[in-house]
């Protein structure tokens, strides 16, 4: 037995930032796989926001029974500077002739996966959190235009995303999997990766979520 010992050195973790965005738009076909992935540049924020799971209670014998929780829902808000072509067609534009769009049309749902740094008081880049989203749509969002000013910024751009939870085998559906690399089993972690974001011979997937789930090792992780 042995006491608790709080911020002992190298344990002080946090979690910052936002890189590697991949856009993975769902096939037109109804089957529910992704098409190949491209890069996101210019992302700048993806802020999570589960909801849902409200307290139903149930009051018997005069006291509180029984708490029942709802299911949880999962959406997120996306922030970019630019997004990449393909994206148009997830944000309800379609191109009818090279560089012209016209909106208002069918939003094609999407995955998406990014980063988020994991850090410490002894290592600044200990590590990091692989992020998978599947089944998105987004809302129609405002874009505000202004004039340059003596104080020019770039346009930030955001929209507002909700999920349709899928099937995950042994587990009840989800739209998301988070992956950390200083618990995962770092050789699955990298062939996980390597399907996501292709290499000399193989282009960038989207593996089910269930796939991803059966790539790792229940038992924890391994070195």
């Amino acid at each position: 037995m042995s006491a608790i010992v709080w911020d002992k050195t190298g344990s002080r973790e946090y979690e910052l930032g936002v890189d590697r965005g991949v856009l993975y738009p769902q096939k037109t076909d109804g089957s529910g796989t992704y098409d190949n992935g491209v890069a996101w540049n210019g992302l700048s924020s993806v802020t999570e926001s589960p909801s849902g799971a409200e307290e139903t209670v149930l009051y018997a014998d005069n006291i509180k029974y029984a708490s029942l929780r709802a299911d949880e829902d999962f959406g997120l808000t996306i922030e970019a500077y630019m997004y990449p072509d393909e994206f148009a067609a997830c944000d309800g534009s379609v191109e009818v002739s090279p560089g012209v769009y016209i909106g208002q049309q069918k939003r094609v749902p999407f995955g998406l996966a990014y980063r988020t740094k994991i850090g410490s008081d002894t290592d600044s880049d200990k590590g990091y959190k692989l992020h998978l989203i599947y089944n998105a749509t987004v809302s129609p969002s405002e874009t505000a235009y202004e004039s340059v000013n003596d104080s020019p910024d770039a346009i930030i751009m955001s929209w507002e995303a909700a999920t349709t939870p899928v099937n995950t085998g042994d587990y009840k559906p989800s739209a998301r999997i988070t992956i950390n690399s200083t618990k995962a089993d770092k050789a699955k972690l990298a062939e996980l990766e390597k399907k996501l974001y292709g290499d000399e011979t193989n282009e960038p997937t989207l593996p089910s979520l269930k796939e991803v789930i059966g790539m790792f090792p229940k038992t924890g992780a391994t070195e």
